[in-house]
């Protein structure tokens, strides 16, 4: 299985937490930020998006062998981040796994298993991870051939316009309970997923 880079989507400013930043909020006493960039760094090379530096989340990243990429423009929304981490992705890199830093429960194993798909189903263009009912979610694995599409995105709607465009190549792999799409958004969110942790 050929290694395909993985973009960290961790630019955002977290507006829902109430002035929290939720990538810094502690899991086991790991940073949340900290703990997907080491789950991403199992399966390949890491491009974390960051916001404009001075930011304390460079500092939980330091001693991680990935890449930072500064966001200048984050302010823009999620596509300022996907255009600024490709810019470090390798003209040479066959896909690009493109993941969000608040997905708690997944795992090495569920980024392992959509990148398995791609050699599974090598005629798709776009590999996302689902829920057992189909809904889609994270990881999406996009081909090198969209690159040049995603770098001409702007906005705040990240790749769903070109995930529509080509719908009849999109595979879905199911991954264990709602791991693809369960985010922490907000501190009702926090709450509930602690909650099921007990």
């Amino acid at each position: 299985m050929s290694t395909i880079p993985i973009i960290l989507l961790a630019a955002g400013q977290s507006s829902r937490m109430g002035g929290a930043d939720k990538l810094m909020r502690p899991i086991d006493g790991v940073p949340l930020l900290r703990r997907s960039a080491m789950i991403a760094n199992q399966i390949g090379p890491v491009v974390v998006a960051l916001p404009p530096a001075p930011h304390p989340r460079y500092e939980v990243l330091r001693d991680l062998d990935v890449r930072l990429a500064e966001i200048t423009d984050a302010a823009e929304g999620m596509n300022a981040s996907l255009r600024g981490a490709l810019s470090h992705i390798p003209e040479t890199a066959r896909a690009a796994m493109v993941l969000l830093a608040d997905l708690p429960d997944l795992t090495a194993e569920d980024l392992r298993a959509v990148l398995a798909s791609t050699d599974r189903f090598p005629n798709n263009l776009i590999w996302r991870g689902a829920c057992a009912d189909g809904t889609p979610g994270h990881p999406v694995i996009f081909d090198r051939t969209l690159f040049a599409e995603l770098r001409s995105l702007e906005g705040d709607g990240g790749a769903q316009n070109v995930v529509r465009a080509h719908k009849s190549r999109v595979h879905l792999h199911p991954l264990p309970g709602r791991h693809a799409v369960f985010d922490l958004d907000t501190p009702q969110d926090w709450a509930a997923w602690e909650a099921a942790q007990t």
